[in-house]
């Protein structure tokens, strides 16, 4: 039988070895879903939203235990993995108290306004979600927590680097009350995993991943006839324009770049900056990316920790050095060092970025910056939407009216910093455009993505 076995990024031991779910047992816990779903389908949005208030309750009072998993199984600070468990808790009290309103049945005319009709949002039954590593908790519960409230059931194929993560987190929902079948993990190969799509009780599929994975995924989707929801990267670009505060551009730069280890889709990692300000920017910055302290995930004081794995190490390297052959100029970091203890890569910052090379046009996923030189303010915001992504970004200046006009009419990207950084709140639509995928998750958004939207016409 095969197996996956975890390891500590920041020690490069095994943690646990697990045995692959095999194709019988993988479609019976999909049939297993169908039956949990036409029960709970059943159930009104109140009883729902208690089971998920539950389930809140259940991460926190484990949150010591959660964190310190996710921590040895993909390198995040541990108090990051806190903040993850906390964020998650909220969002199925988001989605206990606003299922009822986000869901309910809409009255609308029809017959040119002569009949009465009815419009519901109806639950469709097992939606396979496939989610990565690097937020091992939340990625399954923003999937979970709308789908259950909107009375779907969900089938979890996580990344096999925290496989522990994702059945804790199953088997804490079964402990606040959630119904055995409704969610649960297969531990499946690739292979396997296009079969689940094709399955027939399989009526949506949620992927977050690269963009290679999610054309993959979504063709193999499409031909099934399966709705999806894709969510794939980004390398966002964050705007220094020509009135900016300085001091807080550098620290929430210094901050959306390190983050989660630099790990995180939705983060800070192409700079651009125009020229008035550039110098003053480009020095504070690279001081302060040369100030953050690697070490340990565990301790309090530590402000980078591995990345999460070997391959995403080697990744990183060979990103690194194509990015400086190609005629980017590295400022700090960029030269790790074999560490036997731990996959560490350095916070390091690439500068004179070119178009067609790594720094440029892909997401480097890790302690990595790539500063752009703008012209001015115009030539900023070009720079940045010359990208096939569209995730997220940022606009630092201090008129707030000029960026939410660039915001609104000329940042193409599903979301927007202005003069901040931060990941995901669960009243605000989360999701991209381009390369960077479709669908809304959070906000209500997501509750909807997975329903049908039934006409009943009235006579």
């Amino acid at each position: 039988m095969a197996q996956i076995t975890t390891n500590n990024p920041a020690t490069r031991e095994d943690i646990e070895t697990y045995e692959l779910t095999s194709r019988d047992e993988a479609f019976a816990r999909i049939e297993a879903a169908q039956e949990a779903f036409l029960d709970w389908r059943g159930l009104s949005f109140g009883d729902r939203g208690a089971i998920l208030r539950r389930i809140a309750k259940t991460l926190r009072d484990n949150a010591d235990r959660i964190s310190q998993l996710m921590t040895r199984e993909t390198g995040k600070l541990l108090r990051d993995g806190k903040t993850e468990v906390e964020i998650c808790a909220r969002i199925f009290e988001y989605s206990a108290d606003n299922g009822a309103r986000v869901l309910a049945d809409e009255e609308r005319d029809h017959s040119g306004g002569k009949k009465r009709g009815i419009v519901t949002y109806s639950p469709i039954g097992v939606i396979y979600s496939i989610q990565p590593w690097n937020f091992p908790l939340y990625q399954p519960v923003r999937v979970l927590a709308a789908n259950a409230m909107a009375g779907n059931a969900c089938i979890l194929k996580h990344a096999s680097i925290c496989t522990g993560s994702g059945l804790l987190l199953r088997d804490l929902c079964l402990e606040a009350g959630l119904p055995k079948g409704l969610f649960d993990v297969v531990l499946v190969d690739h292979d396997l995993s296009d079969e689940i799509i094709a399955h027939e009780l399989i009526r949506g599929v949620t992927m977050t991943g690269s963009d290679g994975a999610g054309r993959h995924i979504g063709s193999k989707a499409a031909e099934a006839l399966k709705k999806t929801v894709l969510e794939l990267g980004s390398n966002d670009a964050y705007l220094v324009l020509e009135d900016a505060d300085i001091d807080l551009a550098v620290k929430t730069c210094v901050t959306g770049r390190l983050y989660n280890n630099g790990e995180t889709c939705v983060s800070a990692k192409r700079f651009v900056v125009a020229d008035a300000v550039y110098d003053a920017f480009i020095d504070a910055f690279v001081a302060r990316m040369k100030a953050a302290k690697m070490g340990d995930p565990t301790a309090e004081d530590t402000q980078l920790g591995p990345v999460s794995s070997k391959e995403q190490f080697e990744t990183l390297v060979e990103q690194v050095r194509k990015s400086i052959d190609g005629g980017c100029t590295l400022l700090c970091g960029g030269d790790p060092e074999d560490d036997p203890e731990g996959w560490y890569y350095p916070a390091t910052v690439l500068a004179d970025c070119q178009k067609g090379t790594p720094a440029y046009d892909d997401e480097l996923f890790g302690p990595v910056a790539s500063i752009i030189r703008a012209k001015d303010d115009e030539d900023a915001m070009r720079i940045a939407n010359d990208s096939r992504y569209g995730l997220g970004g940022g606009i630092f200046t201090k008129d707030q009216d000029k960026a939410i006009r660039l915001a609104r009419d000329h940042f193409d990207t599903g979301m927007v910093r202005i003069n901040s950084f931060g990941a995901a709140d669960p009243n605000m639509p989360f999701g991209g455009v381009k390369d960077s995928g479709y669908g809304r998750e959070h906000g209500g958004f997501g509750m909807r993505e997975f329903v049908n939207a039934k006409a009943i016409f009235l006579p």
